[in-house]
């Protein structure tokens, strides 16, 4: 499978946007889930770890999924994150692992996936009963956020109501949504929505 963010993977933690989404959906992701030193989670979309450097000081310990490489290779080469990650370069929607976990986070990522619902009955078969999701992506915009004709864009953002109903679909219940930020771009405003939701016991 071709690596479409090898070159993106260079320079990718010294990009403004990425660097305040990153920070942002983080801290709302602290600020929201009661996390423990006990759970496992996984990081859908992992990228180079801006999310799973937030997060791994508060869990047991995080599996990183990406289907690019060479952004997992900038992410372990992180200091303090060998101990607390591992790498997986897989696609769970195609290609499910047999683990089970108590938290599923994403930032970002979620546009990248053709099939939606199929990617939520995943996130759901991946997690233990009471285990819980903190998604963040853009919540449905005109298709102007990303320059016209980037490779690997399937959704211009997610309607809330229709991302609730998958979620209600595959077995989730208490479902919130924030606005974790607004980013503004070419004089356009992009919120960026927060889902928490519990798989139900």
């Amino acid at each position: 499978m071709k690596d479409m963010f090898e070159e993106k993977s260079k320079d990718w933690d010294k990009n403004e946007m990425v660097k305040q989404l990153s920070s942002e959906i983080g801290q709302s992701i602290l600020d929201n889930v009661e996390l423990n030193a006990q759970m496992h989670a996984m990081d859908f979309g992992a990228g180079t770890g801006l999310i799973t450097s937030q997060v791994a000081p508060h869990v047991h310990k995080i599996t990183a999924v990406d289907i690019s490489q060479s952004m997992l290779e900038k992410l372990i080469a992180k200091q303090g994150l060998k101990d607390k990650v591992e790498i997986l370069c897989q696609d769970i929607t195609t290609q499910p692992t047999k683990d089970k976990y108590d938290l599923i986070m994403s930032a970002m990522a979620m546009h990248h996936v053709q099939n939606t619902d199929n990617m939520i009955k995943q996130f759901s078969a991946h997690l233990k009963p009471g285990a819980k999701v903190a998604l963040a992506d853009l919540d449905k915009e005109d298709g102007s956020f990303h320059p016209e004709g980037t490779e690997g864009v399937y959704h211009d953002g997610f309607e809330r109501s229709e991302f609730q109903a998958m979620l209600e679909k595959y077995g989730f219940k208490d479902i919130n949504f924030f606005t974790a930020l607004t980013v503004t771009k070419n004089e356009k405003s992009y919120p960026v929505f927060l889902v928490l939701a519990t798989k139900a016991a």
